[in-house]
């Protein structure tokens, strides 16, 4: 299978992580090939001509792109296990808007917050914390956000678990304290392999936008 599946990944990356963790819950082995963004392999701009940007799923030689698309990809074609999104067409939609919430929101105000400084750092902050608990209000006390098996919303949002300590260091506060459901949540995710073995150390994390932020400052 290897050999017919390639994902074209970045270690740092919230939405290659997502492929790597649904490619987990479904036993599909695969070959990782690790992009470099500023340098962008001849495969890479092939396959995602449009966007040139990770993750790419390659299946037999076709590209599929964008982080959601794939998984779904994935849980459509490989529907032995597993599966990620509900077989209720309404449950199907209300995941898929949660997917989309957190696609829109969560990285490009958590990636504020960790580069910005003074009032709109904390702007991004506050907006952040009050996309975590809105979050909070659709997971209840269910528990995953699908109920209780682990599913497509969850796949979404558990990439940005190993951004939480960057996002506390940089806004200074306590997301355990400010969002314990999600923060939970979060932990039973993280007691699956599938999650686990998928994600990147937070610490790896956080020197990455400190790196980031030291440039911006130097300019």
């Amino acid at each position: 299978m290897a050999d017919q599946l390639i994902v074209l990944d970045l270690w740092i990356s919230p939405f290659a992580a997502r492929v790597r963790i649904a490619l987990a819950e479904k036993g599909i082995d695969y070959e990782s090939r690790k992009e470099d963004l500023s340098n962008k392999s001849p495969l890479l701009l092939k396959m995602n001509p449009v966007g040139k940007q990770i993750p790419v799923l390659i299946h037999k030689g076709k590209p599929v792109c964008e982080s959601l698309i794939i998984v779904q990809y994935i849980d459509e074609l490989w529907n032995h296990k597993s599966p990620l999104l509900p077989s209720d067409p309404h449950q199907r939609s209300n995941a898929r808007f949660w997917a989309d919430y957190v696609d829109k929101k969560i990285y490009s105000i958590g990636r504020q917050l960790c580069l910005s400084i003074g009032e709109a750092q904390e702007a991004a902050k506050n907006d952040l914390i009050g996309c975590f608990k809105l979050l909070e209000g659709e997971l209840g006390d269910k528990h995953y956000f699908g109920g209780e098996t682990f599913g497509f919303v969850d796949v979404a949002l558990i990439p940005f678990y190993t951004f939480f300590h960057s996002f506390e260091q940089f806004g200074n506060f306590s997301m355990v304290t400010e969002c314990p459901k999600i923060v939970a949540w979060a932990q039973r995710c993280m007691e699956k392999e599938s999650v686990s073995e998928s994600l990147t150390d937070p610490h790896k994390v956080y020197d990455f936008f400190m790196g980031l932020k030291k440039k911006q400052e130097a300019k």
